[in-house]
């Protein structure tokens, strides 16, 4: 299976062991649900899930990597403990309790969380003196004699034999007592993560511009210089960058690639179409395409262009757009979020509860306490933690405007700041379908018969941020080319299931 297909069963799988009866006891006892074991490659996304489940379940989350664990760590410290038998005074050894056992304690009195997700990650390359004790804890949930609390689900992940030689082989008794699940590289899979994530649009191109795209998006090799390898989670860590780069302008080189891309044919390779990528977004002035400006020789140049080049030109077209709708579906559901705060406010004043400065401040420190803990329960990705310091933030601005203008109505102050952002939204939605409706104007005209437009299409509806931004705010030349799309692949399969009938 691939990683999102691993992300829905393991997701499902914690709803399951989660569920409770009537009186508050697990359908599954907590003894006897079997821990997930991942089995997959590294760096193709398993602790990414884990993060996302948490966040999606609101549950709290712990990961570990067990190679950084010893024997002690795990199981806890020895101690002596003095007790009396049949009248008889004794001295017999214990352990302190395990360091990771402890962490869950220590998070949910932190936290207040009393459920979530015990990740463990490399379980099987520990060293020889830990794989008694965790084998142990696989097949019942205990380091030393304490057990994982109630509520807490096990989750672990290993590579193949074939990436690490650390690997320890488990026994039949220890795999049967685990629910195993097989996870492979898969591209297409990975897209869905990277158009939520923003991965750099270079790197999306350069993946999706060649059908032996596998090669590149990951691989590993053994040659006689060494290991050589190139992951997702390689290509993530480098979109950071990119990104970084651009914002200093510090000109981003093979050497830098390289550090990322660790398969010198492939770090040199999408050195040099990063350069070319770069330079198209130079020479066919992008910005003029999408306000429908552009000049008559930019036209002659796509239309005489390379599908390769094409490809990139329609990436660049599409990072834009992409950027402006995600701009604006962030812009939509920060508005969403502060709109109940807002009026809980304004319910409050009604009431005689407060002054709108100090009521604001209040709003403000309770979101402050929900980021707080939630980071510390790891139940909020980071895109759910900047959402929250960006309404935090609004609330304070808001505050310090009140208090400016004294004079007037504390919450037609925050009515009107309120309705300004609003608008300013609506400005930005007609910006960004004005562009994408230009997009589709440019194409039409340069490759009206070329798969140029499919390519836009499925693009587009792939990306979760467009698609929640063509749902919400309609723009009609994306639904007329759609529609377009479904006629001919209809229209295809009829002359294909013609051609297979024997007449």
């Amino acid at each position: 299976m691939n990683i999102q297909e691993a992300k829905e069963q393991i997701k499902n799988t914690v709803r399951a062991y989660l569920t409770q009866d009537s009186l508050g006891r697990y359908l599954i006892p907590p003894h006897k649900q079997r821990p997930v074991f991942l089995m997959g490659p590294p760096g193709i996304g398993k602790t990414a899930i884990m993060e996302q489940i948490a966040s999606e379940l609101h549950i709290g989350l712990l990961s570990y990597s067990m190679t950084h664990h010893t024997r002690q760590s795990a199981l806890g410290l020895p101690v002596i403990r003095h007790v009396e038998y049949d009248g008889k005074p004794y001295d017999i050894s214990e352990y302190t309790m395990s360091e990771i056992i402890a962490s869950i304690y220590d998070l949910q009195e932190r936290t207040g969380v009393r459920t979530g997700i015990l990740f463990l990650d490399e379980i099987n390359c520990v060293s020889e003196t830990l794989t008694p004790i965790m084998l142990q804890f696989l097949q019942y949930k205990v380091f030393g004699r304490h057990t994982v609390p109630p509520g807490w689900i096990v989750v672990t992940a290993g590579n193949p034999p074939e990436y690490n030689n650390a690997v320890r082989e488990f026994d039949i008794a220890t795999w049967d007592r685990l629910k195993r699940m097989d996870v492979e590289p898969d591209f297409a899979a990975w897209k869905e993560y990277a158009y939520e994530s923003g991965i750099h649009a270079a790197i999306m191109t350069y993946l999706g511009n060649d059908e032996n795209y596998m090669n590149r998006f990951y691989r590993v090799k053994t040659t006689v210089d060494g290991k050589r390898f190139v992951t997702a989670r390689g290509w993530d860590d480098l979109s950071q960058m990119l990104y970084l780069y651009e914002m200093h302008h510090i000109p981003v080189d093979v050497k830098l690639i390289g550090q990322y891309i660790q398969d010198p044919e492939i770090a040199s390779h999408f050195s040099a179409y990063y350069d070319l990528y770069n330079k198209y977004r130079s020479d066919y002035q992008i910005a003029s395409i999408l306000e429908g400006r552009e000049d008559p020789e930019i036209r002659r140049r796509a239309r005489a262009a390379r599908f390769d080049e094409r490809y990139s030109l329609l990436g660049l077209l599409l990072e834009a757009v992409m950027a402006g709708m995600k701009q604006c579906m962030d812009a939509d559901a920060h508005l969403s979020l502060l709109l109940p705060v807002l009026r809980e406010i304004k319910q409050q004043l009604a009431a005689g509860m407060g002054q709108a400065p100090d009521l604001l401040d209040v709003a403000a420190r309770r979101e402050q306490d929900l980021l707080e803990r939630g980071i510390r329960a790891r139940s909020l990705t980071d895109e759910q933690q900047a959402a929250a310091a960006r309404r935090i933030d609004a609330l304070q601005k808001l505050r310090q405007t009140v208090l400016s203008r004294p004079e007037e109505d504390g919450f037609a102050v925050i009515k009107s700041c309120f309705d300004a952002k609003v608008q300013m939204l609506h400005t930005d939605v007609q910006h960004v379908s004005t562009q994408i409706t230009n997009m589709f104007r440019f194409c039409d005209a340069v490759y009206p018969e070329g798969r140029e437009l499919s390519i836009l299409v499925a693009e587009l509806t792939a990306n979760p941020h467009a698609a929640r931004y063509l749902a919400k705010y309609r723009v009609e030349e994306y639904f007329i080319h759609n529609k377009a799309l479904m006629f001919q692949e209809r229209r295809r399969e009829i002359l294909s299931e013609i051609e297979s009938l024997d007449l």
